[in-house]
This record gives structure tokens, sequence and C-alpha cells, in this order.
């Protein structure tokens, strides 16, 4: 591979020839309006009328009925598994090849995360591998699945749409809704993305989103669970605002509780950015459009958007050949300043998640030693 002239090309698609971040956030609309608002209103943390916009104008963008902002991703998936009914001791089948947030959610309950691999179209759980391993190691017995290797109770999937590309969620709904396990999709990196005409993050009965600072929309941090259950929403807001009972000046709380809400300060931010999310898809497809023919061209497979979906393309992303030019890719790119990066570490390869259970882990292992993103971030 021609590494300076892929770099070459990447600076002149930007535009630049100073450092080129992986990906950045653009504030082009009313971020500074809103935010002035907001600091004249005085209601400046998770009281406030931008907090109750932004879940309104959220739940409306994605079809859900309900969206509970918090104060980021993680906190959104940690709560919507709460509302998944996972408890202590239980497992939580997920992929290996994802953000540590998603782990860590699952582990925050006291529950054990059981690794299952991804298909290489989508990076995203596999329904294939799915099967397989539920079929070899499961048995439903009064309503609940029972992990047969084990003998504790698999409580919930969390598949993730890997850097904005849907995987086969009504697949993977499917064998939960056969198995009676709880879908709760980690849609932290696939808001604007959908899968046969429906938006990610609402086959399940849980979806939860991030707005990290290197997300398409952000607020610097911030997070969202959506739902069409309404009693799972009012849980939600309650256990997230340290689960205590409205009252005018008492404080009495029910249960254990996390102080988990989303500030106004942070909302009035994400209200300004969503009226922008359209414009910011858009020159995304368009980047996407850009960088394919020439990665083509130069027989670098570049990760297109899987079949019956429309991906945000969060992150744009190639597959090399092997490990030895991932490793050369990375080098020569980073030391001439623009900023690539691997995949994530398999989760099963952390130390704190050695011993988790895992099936056939093929196509992970290899999308691990193959994968790099290339700067993405929306071009004005």
């Amino acid at each position: 591979m021609d590494f300076e002239a892929v770099t070459k090309f990447i600076q002149k698609t930007f535009q630049t020839e100073t450092f080129l971040p992986l990906h950045e956030p653009r504030f082009i609309g009313n971020e500074k309006a809103y935010l002035n608002e907001c600091i004249d209103s005085t209601f400046v943390s998770s009281v406030g009328a931008f907090v109750d916009r932004f879940e309104s104008d959220f739940a409306a963008y994605v079809g859900s009925r309900y969206a509970v902002a918090t104060v980021n991703g993680t906190a959104a998936l940690h709560i919507a598994l709460l509302l998944a009914d996972v408890q202590q001791d239980d497992e939580v089948i997920t992929q290996p090849l994802t953000f540590i947030a998603t782990a860590n959610a699952i582990s925050y309950i006291g529950a054990h995360p059981v690794f299952v691999d991804v298909d290489k179209e989508t990076m995203g759980l596999s329904p294939d591998a799915l099967q397989i391993f539920l079929e070899a190691h499961c048995k439903v017995s009064d309503a609940r699945c029972i992990n047969t290797t084990s003998g504790k109770i698999i409580k919930a999937c969390v598949p993730m749409h890997t850097f904005g590309h849907p995987c086969r969620i009504d697949e993977i709904k499917a064998l939960c809704d056969q198995w009676h396990i709880a879908l709760v999709e980690d849609a932290a990196e696939s808001l604007g993305s959908t899968y046969k005409n429906r938006h990610t993050g609402t086959f399940g009965a849980l979806g939860a989103f991030s707005f990290n600072g290197n997300k398409i929309i952000t607020s610097g941090g911030g997070g969202v669970i959506v739902t069409d259950d309404e009693d799972l929403a009012k849980r939600a807001k309650h256990i997230s605002t340290t689960a205590k009972i409205p009252h005018k000046w008492e404080y009495v709380h029910d249960e254990i509780g996390y102080n988990y809400r989303l500030p106004n300060l942070n909302a009035a931010l994400l209200c300004a950015q969503l009226e922008n999310l359209d414009r910011f898809l858009e020159d995304k497809r368009m980047l996407a459009s850009i960088y394919e023919p020439f990665f083509s061209s130069a027989s670098i497979t570049f990760v297109k958007e899987p079949q019956s979906s429309r991906s945000n393309y969060w992150l744009q992303t190639l597959i090399l050949n092997d490990k030895e030019e991932q490793e050369a890719f990375l080098s020569y790119t980073n030391d001439h300043g623009v900023m690539t990066r691997p995949i994530w570490r398999l989760m099963n390869k952390l130390e704190m998640f050695k011993k988790c259970q895992c099936g056939d882990l093929s196509n992970a292992l290899w999308l691990e030693d193959r994968v790099v993103n290339i700067p993405s971030g929306v071009r004005l």
C-alpha cells in the first residue's frame, strides 16, 4: 500500500495539511444562543426546559414514544439493563468487538458478559453465531433462558451497531423473543442509522445512545434511553434522578437510585445540535462517496453500509490485509499528522473479562487484526 498517497488524499479531502483528528464536533447553529438562554434562566442542572425539549425532539427523531436523557451513554445502557431486570450474577450476551462501555455497564450490575461472534459485513453481533451458541449451551425453563454450561440465567442480549452500521437486528430480536431474552440495543454510535426503514435503538424494549464529544452530535457528554413502554420510561426517569419521590421540600428516596440525569446546559447544546443532524449525516454520506472509489482503486476494502441499511457512517472504516499492514498504516498516518486508529481490543482479551464464556470468535479476531478508522469528521 502507498501510505503516502493515502495520507495526502485524506488531507486533500479535508483541505488541510495540519493535524487532522479522527472526529471533531461542529457547532454551527443555535448552540451559543441556547446556552445563553439556559444560563439566563438559572436552570443549569438536571431540571430545565431544554431537558424536556430534547427528550421530546429526540424521541420524535428516532420514532420512539419516550426518551430519557442521561449524563452519558454508559449511564443510559446501565439504566436500560436494570430496567430489563438484569440482576447480580445474571448473564448478558454481547459481542467482544465493542467499546468497553458495553461490557462495563453489564459489570456495574454484577452481571457477567457472554461473548458471541460478529458478522464481518456489519461488525455487529451475528444472529447466526447467536443461534449456534443458544442451541449449544442453553435451554428454556419457566420462561427463562438458562445457560446449561454455567447454570446462570441469560437475562438480556446487547448487540452494538458498530461505527453506525446496523447489525441484523430483526433476526437477533426474533431469537431473543424465542429464547425469552430481553433485547437492549447499544445504539451509542448509530444515531441517524436505520435498518429496513426503522431507526436503530427502537427494535428492542430499550435502546441507548451516546453524545460523547466524538459522536455526530454532542454536548461534551450525554446519553439517552429510548423505549415505547411508558412504565419503563417513568422508571428510567425515577432511578436516574436518585429515586427521589417528587415533593416540594421533603427528601424521600424509595430505592437505590443514580445521579444520572442530563444537566439542562448539556441539553441546550443537544437541542441545537439535533437541529443540524440531517446536515451532518448528509456530509458523512458524501465523505463516504469520496472515500469509497479511491480506496477501491487502491484495492483496499472500504466498509459500506450493509444490505437493507442506511448507515450514518459515524466512523469511516477500512479493512486491510493483515495485522502487519494494519500496524504499518497506523504508524505512518499518525506520524504524518493524520489521526487513525484500530478497532478495539476484544473484550475477552482484557484482564477483567478473560474468564467470561465465549462462543467461536473467528470473525471478531479476523477484524481485530485488520480494521482501521480514518478521519470521519463533518466537513463544512
